[in-house]
């Protein structure tokens, strides 16, 4: 008996020590890493196109909306990333400017890391570059999901999908499924529709039960997800 349970306190350790090894906000929070807390206000610029790509971004709390300009002006929505997100890593591959903006949507908490403290790091700390490597990679998949979601689904299941991302949903640390305030012509943006469209699904997901109004943004429910597994 006393054998199974030091062997149920070993596994116990083991997953409580590895919980932490990947606990990128304790990480970077830990002594030795060089990096400073800045915080935005709503709307406030994080950085701009064409800046230089000096540091790496995480996102404490808030959330951060990520934009480009082309040639003649327009503005296209990259992504609006949330709390545990990493951003602006592209100078780490080699990216000597911004190649978009970076724009606080509801009041926002960095860690700032410098890119070459980064690079340091991802050197140094395993558990912390798997987390890294498996973030990104997570990310490029998405941004792939997107393109086809750009594609081949109607403006409703675009809607749909994005909000369930936005409200984070299946992850642990956003299980009510709340998004901060976004403004509809910033939906509209981002799954390449106007914003006459965008309010119309709004309303009716609100009539259909699948979102709700509320003081701190929009309410999102997993029943959402039916319109985009709809064929």
């Amino acid at each position: 008996m006393q054998a199974i349970a030091n062997s149920s306190q070993i596994k116990s350790k083991r997953k409580s020590t590895q919980k932490r090894a990947f606990n990128a906000q304790a990480f970077l929070d830990s002594a030795g890493v060089a990096r400073k807390v800045v915080e935005y206000r709503r709307s406030e610029k994080v950085y701009s196109q064409g800046d230089p790509a000096t540091s790496v971004m995480y996102i404490q709390a808030g959330g951060v909306k990520l934009t480009v300009v082309n040639e003649v002006g327009k503005e296209a929505v990259v992504a609006i990333l949330g709390p545990g997100d990493f951003f602006g890593e592209g100078g780490m591959a080699g990216q000597p400017v911004r190649m978009g903006t970076a724009t606080a949507v509801v009041p926002t908490r960095l860690l700032v890391i410098e890119k070459n403290e980064m690079i340091h790091v991802l050197h140094a700390e395993h558990a912390f570059s798997d987390r890294f490597v498996s973030y990104m990679l997570a990310r490029n998949i998405r941004v792939e999901e997107d393109l086809v979601d750009q594609l081949f689904n109607s403006s409703e299941k675009r809607l749909a999908r994005t909000l369930l991302l936005l409200a984070r949903y299946g992850k642990e640390d956003q299980p009510e499924g709340l998004i901060p305030k976004v403004s509809q012509e910033t939906l509209a943006d981002m799954i390449g529709t106007t914003r006459a469209r965008v309010n119309f699904f709004m309303n009716k997901f609100r009539k259909l039960g699948f979102i709700q109004y509320n003081n701190d943004g929009c309410q999102v429910h997993k029943s959402l997800l039916s319109v985009v597994l709809h064929e």
